[in-house]
């Protein structure tokens, strides 16, 4: 699609023939990376079989690299899907996002916490 931002590849930190994985250009931490499908999709669910699979895939790969560069103490990994879940990029993508003792100051709730009720 002309104009994503997600569809051209760059910064390759690891990829497959369906997906590739580069740094978060807003990162909340370090070594935050995206996971992108090179098909244009807007969300998960669209998604084909062959395209989660090499999705989930790229992502323990690309975990094991920001294990070896940054050492973090946890990850919170997840997608938001739909603008009522805060997706402003309609191309999918999973965010991988390394957590450090001490980031914040109580990370209760993990991913939970997103609605902070």
């Amino acid at each position: 699609m002309t104009g994503c931002p997600l569809c051209e590849p760059r910064d390759v930190l690891c990829e497959n023939a369906l997906a590739y994985a580069r740094a978060d250009d807003n990162a909340m931490s370090a070594g935050h990376t995206l996971v992108i499908p090179r098909r244009h999709v807007a969300g998960f669910f669209e998604m084909s079989d062959d395209e989660r699979h090499a999705v989930i895939d790229l992502l323990a790969e690309a975990q094991r690299l920001v294990e070896a560069r940054h050492h973090p103490d946890g990850y919170n990994v997840g997608a938001n899907v739909g603008k009522a879940a805060g997706q402003n990029r309609m191309h999918v993508h999973l965010h991988l996002i390394p957590r450090y003792a001490g980031d914040v100051p109580e990370a209760k709730g993990g991913v939970r916490r997103v609605l902070d009720r």
